[in-house]
């Protein structure tokens, strides 16, 4: 399946100061698959040496790290001519071969270079103890799962995508496309983003099949947990974990350890936090009450949400049912509109804000994300359902004058007096479509 991802992976390939490739991401979000991809269509050979499935790999690596006779003994071990140029080289699951990684510093300093990737799932967890990381030595991109107009490629509804991608302003779309939309977005909230749901849908529709699919990946995340930490580490990160779907169904979604245990304390698990966000697994969302440049500056290290990294696996943890996708727009509102939220998050950090910020005022009003892009601030208030509560977002522009204040609900697209409306299927086009 398409991912936009690879136009990044061919601008990495055609730029002449290239450095070894990095693909990060969660487990199960297609990290292996786009490469292989990559390489068959764009190389003449690839070279593919996974440390996970041959352990075995990893004693090329001892002693000195010679590029040419790395690649002579791998040429050798996989039976493979190796040709700059021509081969992709790619080391797969390199998290488990730490000399591998350190090895990535030589082969950029060749003068005759090689095009090599890697992918590894909990690399930044891996990276916190790894000796010698080779900083500035390499190129870095991220996958996450299939965003929603990925999603719509993925079941070969291009034209919908295309639709959405030449919309210029807020004219609403034609009904009928509108409600389809609706419809394909609603398949998403339950479906998510991960490339083994998309094709299972793909291939028998059957949506009890594809929560087995969510159930097992959520135990394949659990699984590393006790994999790689300690078990007392362990213990607190499944707790820590399991509590988040709770947390985001509640109307105040801030995180709160005491939700985790009556006795946790955040001393305990500011850590336990940091590993779920460096596995890729959670997005947070700071808190600030002063939205000023930098965002950064004013935001409240202890007081933020946490969203997973794919709507369909809060579904899976939320017990969820197929047929809330036929009962009309109540999926929305579900759980306080935990799903919603949850989705915007993942469409913002999809389209490449990696920091989310949201904004209070004195506790009576609430604005769901707060953006920097293009040198200004975006506020964006979403909505379950029909979304026509506006009461903090016009807080928000009553304190801050000329802001542009965007809202995203199920309606079409929608300018009304100062505020514009975003289709939630259409939010990955916040905030570009309206600047001041």
């Amino acid at each position: 399946m398409k991912r936009d991802i690879y136009k990044q992976l061919l601008d990495w390939k055609n730029d002449p100061l290239r450095k070894p490739l990095i693909l990060k991401g969660a487990r199960q979000t297609g990290k292996t698959y786009i490469l292989k991809e990559f390489g068959k269509r764009e190389f003449e050979h690839i070279a593919y040496f996974n440390f996970e499935e041959d352990p075995a790999l990893k004693n090329f690596f001892d002693g000195a790290l010679n590029p040419g006779k790395i690649l002579e003994k791998l040429s050798i071990y996989g039976e493979k001519a190796i040709s700059p140029g021509k081969t992709l080289i790619f080391f797969d699951e390199i998290q488990e071969a730490p000399r591998a990684l350190t090895s990535l510093k030589y082969f950029s300093e060749l003068d005759e270079k090689y095009y090599i990737v890697s992918a590894g799932s909990l690399l930044g967890i891996k990276l916190g103890v790894s000796s010698s990381f080779p900083t500035g030595k390499v190129d870095f991109l991220d996958l996450y799962p299939f965003s929603f107009s990925e999603f719509l490629d993925g079941l070969g509804k291009e034209k919908l995508r295309v639709l959405l991608d030449d919309v210029a302003d807020f004219d609403p779309i034609d009904d009928v496309f509108h409600r389809e939309l609706i419809d394909y977005l609603k398949l998403y909230f339950y479906i998510g983003g991960l490339p083994e749901a998309i094709n299972r849908y793909n291939n028998d529709k059957n949506l009890n099949e594809i929560r087995k699919i969510h159930k097992g990946i959520l135990q394949g995340y659990e699984n590393d947990f006790s994999k790689h930490s300690s078990k007392t580490d362990s213990v607190k990160l499944t707790s820590a974990w399991r509590a988040i779907p709770a947390q985001l169904a509640k109307e105040n979604k801030k995180f709160k350890y005491s939700e985790i245990s009556k006795y946790a304390r955040a001393r305990e698990y500011n850590d336990i936090i940091i590993w779920l966000q460096d596995a890729g697994l959670v997005y947070k969302s700071y808190n600030i009450d002063t939205p000023k440049l930098p965002l950064s500056g004013y935001k409240k290290e202890n007081i933020f949400k946490l969203f997973l990294l794919d709507v369909g696996l809060l579904g899976a943890m939320l017990n969820l049912s197929p047929k809330s996708i036929i009962e009309g727009n109540a999926l929305f509102s579900e759980y306080n509109g935990a799903y919603t939220e949850n989705f915007v998050a993942q469409e913002l950090i999809a389209n490449g804000f990696d920091e989310l910020y949201y904004w209070t005022s004195a506790r009576t009003a609430e604005v769901d994300f707060v953006l920097f892009y293009d040198e200004d601030i975006y506020p964006l208030e979403v909505e379950a359902g029909a979304g026509k509560q506006k009461k903090s977002l016009k807080a928000y522009g009553e304190k801050y004058k000329n802001s542009v204040l965007s809202m995203a609900t199920s309606r079409n697209f929608k300018h009304d007096g100062d505020i514009y409306n975003y289709p939630l299927y259409a939010v990955n086009r916040f905030p570009i479509l309206k600047k001041p």
